[in-house]
């Protein structure tokens, strides 16, 4: 994947996290982003495809993950949240997107932002969401 497309999701996880946990309209928080960063840095087309697309598919994408995780969504880390959540619509919306470079993406996301051990978590999350959503791919 090219850097403009990695930096998307970054941007992306931060606005996904920030519309978690402050509650804004997803509009708002789009705006924001786009007001303060350069947009020749990334894929501004995928940013918003990430950040309008795991609100508006919410309760679908928590669905898959309910499968895939050992607790409540709500009780997972909002970071962690945030990145399965942007996982999973990848997963789902973007079969152009290979599964193991979402994964990959999602885990070297958590490395940066989430807590230390994170992106074991998020891995294993994926693995079991791709071989749900991915069989013929992943080998589910």
């Amino acid at each position: 994947m090219s850097g403009k497309r990695t930096k998307a999701r970054h941007h992306a996880v931060q606005a996904i996290y920030q519309w978690q946990i402050a509650g804004h309209d997803v509009s708002e928080v789009d705006s924001q982003f786009l007001d303060t960063e350069d947009l020749n840095s990334f894929e501004v087309d995928y940013f918003k495809d990430l950040l309008h697309g795991v609100p508006a598919n919410l309760d679908a994408l928590d669905a898959e993950l309910k499968h895939c995780v050992d607790r409540s969504i709500e009780s997972i880390d909002p970071v962690e949240r945030a990145i399965l959540r942007l996982g999973a619509y990848e997963m789902l919306r973007h079969p152009e997107v290979p599964y193991r470079v979402v994964i990959n993406e999602a885990v070297e996301l958590t490395k940066v932002f989430g807590a230390e051990q994170g992106h074991k978590y998020v891995n294993g999350v994926l693995d079991k969401l791709a071989r749900r959503a991915r069989k013929s791919e992943a080998g589910g």
